[in-house]
């Protein structure tokens, strides 16, 4: 969680700060690479944990980051929901 006088805390560094990039950009001519480093990035690292069952917290938390990615996709550039 963030306050007025910090950074947002990082749980997931290997595709967290792509992910945040893609939200806080504010020209639409760039938010489609954003997006697109943020997805690759969420399924480089789902490669990554595919064949451990330690990261179940992490899998449902990227379930939601993409569902929010698919909602600036539709909204911000004009994808078919």
């Amino acid at each position: 969680m963030a306050t007025e006088d910090s950074q947002v805390e990082i749980f997931y560094p290997h595709w967290q700060n792509e992910y945040e990039a893609a939200l806080l950009e504010p020209e639409p001519e760039r938010l489609s690479d954003r997006i697109q480093a943020a997805e690759a990035a969420i399924f480089e690292r789902l490669q990554e944990i595919s064949q451990n069952s330690d990261h179940h917290t992490e899998r449902q938390v990227i379930e939601d980051v993409l569902a929010a990615l698919r909602v600036l996709k539709r909204d911000e550039l004009g994808f078919p929901d």
